[in-house]
Formats: structure tokens, sequence, C-alpha cells
């Protein structure tokens, strides 16, 4: 990947979470590793799909990359900006940068606030409209560009059905024109019908502005469908990462693999013919995750050494990286 295309770094990112025991003198007895060590980068213009099962730390990697969580090791640089080291005037370039669209459209809405406050509040903080008249103007073009009248700006979160919530919190992270934007399973939320809507309404935005996402899901056919590549997570750590097409008809980890067998084929012969993969057992506690490769306690191709040893994050073929002993 061309280094003058890329738009964000980010270099063996790990987020801990320190376990405190007692009342009145607290002491750290452990830590939550819910990101442990993960390496990528996005280029300009691309959409980099982040995929695993839930508590595997899909969305705290995003939030930790936004800065919203403090990292605990590890370098993330967007647009050349150090995520880590900003302060002051760096990050507020960062925050103007860098936005997210919350899974929650219920939660991630100030319910006390009107949609022209939630909407306006990055244009205050930015400095990016001359005064409250501008601010409005403004506020109501963001409205209609997704898809929704400017007349209701003046009404206030309740008022809203819960796909037209998540277009109020895309018009807000659009609101200061960022260049990249986490989509924190934007449309998990939402009724079936109205998915389709809002990942369309993302597809259009992103042709118009140029922006770069980072598109955290579940849904498998969904991210084949919006993402350029595609990341798989388990349990804090990166199992492979490729292009879409490359990731789903050439899966290589055995993870992968498991997961792409339980995507729904529509065709019923196809159906038929395919082998679902069944993973046994739980998925490890990442307060003491398992030695050597964290997938060997559930993995079908698992030998000895998987246990012992942590597999190498490489390039196996151009563009598609695999940490597995047995690839």
């Amino acid at each position: 990947m061309n280094d003058n295309n890329t738009l964000v770094t980010v270099q063996n990112l790990k987020k801990h979470f320190p376990i405190q025991q007692g009342i009145v003198i607290q002491r750290t007895v452990g830590a939550v590793k819910a990101v442990d060590g993960i390496t990528f980068s996005i280029a300009r213009g691309e959409t980099l799909g982040l995929v695993g099962e839930s508590g595997c730390g899909k969305s705290t990697a995003g939030r930790t990359i936004l800065g919203l969580y403090p990292a605990t090791d590890g370098e993330i640089a967007i647009d050349g900006l150090d995520v880590r080291a900003a302060k002051g005037k760096t990050l507020q370039q960062v925050r103007r940068k860098a936005q997210m669209i919350f899974q929650d459209p219920f939660a991630s809405l100030n319910p006390r606030w009107t949609v022209n406050s939630i909407v306006g509040e990055p244009l205050r903080v930015h400095k990016l409209a001359s005064n409250e008249k501008a601010r409005s103007e403004r506020v109501k073009e963001l409205m209609e560009l997704v898809g929704l009248s400017s007349r209701y700006v003046n009404r206030f979160p309740h008022e809203f059905s819960g796909g037209q919530r998540q277009r109020i919190g895309v018009a807000r992270a659009l609101a200061s024109e960022p260049d990249f934007i986490v989509c924190d399973e934007p449309i998990s939320a939402l009724d079936v019908s109205i998915q389709a809507q809002v990942v369309n309404l993302l597809e259009d935005l992103q042709a118009q502005f140029n922006l770069t996402y980072l598109f955290i899901a579940h849904d498998l056919s969904m991210v084949r469908h919006i993402c350029n590549r595609v990341a798989v997570m388990y349990l804090g750590v990166m199992a492979e990462l490729a292009q879409k097409d490359e990731l789903y008809e050439n899966p290589l980890h055995p993870y992968t693999q498991a997961l792409l067998s339980a995507v729904p084929v529509p065709d019923p012969k196809e159906s038929r013919k395919r082998q679902r993969i069944i993973l046994t057992g739980d998925v490890p506690s990442p307060i003491d995750p398992p030695s050597g490769c964290r997938f060997h306690t559930r993995c079908p191709i698992a030998k000895p050494h998987c246990a012992q040893e942590v597999p190498v994050w490489r390039e196996v073929q151009a563009g598609h990286f695999v940490a597995c002993h047995e690839v």
C-alpha cells in the first residue's frame, strides 16, 4: 500500500482494562486484555471491515483508535497525527479528522437536546460556523444530506424511529467534515429493511466526500457488500486480513473458515453442499487468555506447538495476512 495514500496506521495496539479489588485500598489483581496487539492500516477512501465474535475486542479497538479509550501500548496515526500523544490543538485536529457512528442510536443521542443542538455541537466546538444562524443552516443541510427533512431540526430524539436516529448520528459525524469514520456496528440495532438504507447512505456519502471507514460488524454478508478488505479478530488479536473476495473465497485461518461456514447461502443446493464447521467449547476469558495461539483450545487442526508458541502475524500472499502455525 502506498504510504502517501495511507490515512490510518495501527501498530501493535493494546488496550487492557485493569481489574481492581478492595473498597478502601484498591489494588490491581489483573487485567482484561480486550485488545492485545493488533496491526493494520487503512488507505484513503477505503472501507476496512472488522469482524469477529461478540467480546473479541472489535468495538474497543475502534474506540481506542479514536482516543476515546487511552491505549495501553502501541502506535496510532491518523493522517500523520499521533493519536496517543495528541494534546491541545493537535487533539482537536484528531477529533475533527476522525469521528464515530455508534452502535445504539437510542443511547448515543442526548435525549434532552434537540437535533439542532446535537448535530450543531461539532460545528460549535470546531468553530465551523461564523454565527448561530449559519450553524442552524448547516445543520439543515446535513439533515437533508442524510435523508431527513430540515423541518425536524427542533425535535427531540424520542420523536424519531431507530433508523432516523441513526441518520442523525451520521449527520453529527459528518458535521466536522472528517476524513475517517469508525462505524461501530451502525446497523445491528436496526430492522433489516432499514439496514440496507443506512448502508446505502454510508456508501453514497463515502463516494461524495471520499470518506474512509472502519466498519465493525457481525453480519458477514453485509461486510462483503460494503468493505474493500476484511480483518478477522479473535480474543483481542488479529487472525486474518485480506481483500474481501480473497478472504471469502480462500480463508486460511481455521477461525475464519468456521465464521464463513456459518454465513447463510440463499441457494438451497449450495447450502446442502457446504460443510458447516462447528467450533467446540466456549470462548476463553480475555482476563486469562490461552498460551500460544489463542484459538488452539477450539481449533480443529491444532498441534501441540500451537499451545506453546504465539503465531507470527505474516503476509502469506500479496495483501493476505494470517497468524497461524499451520498455514
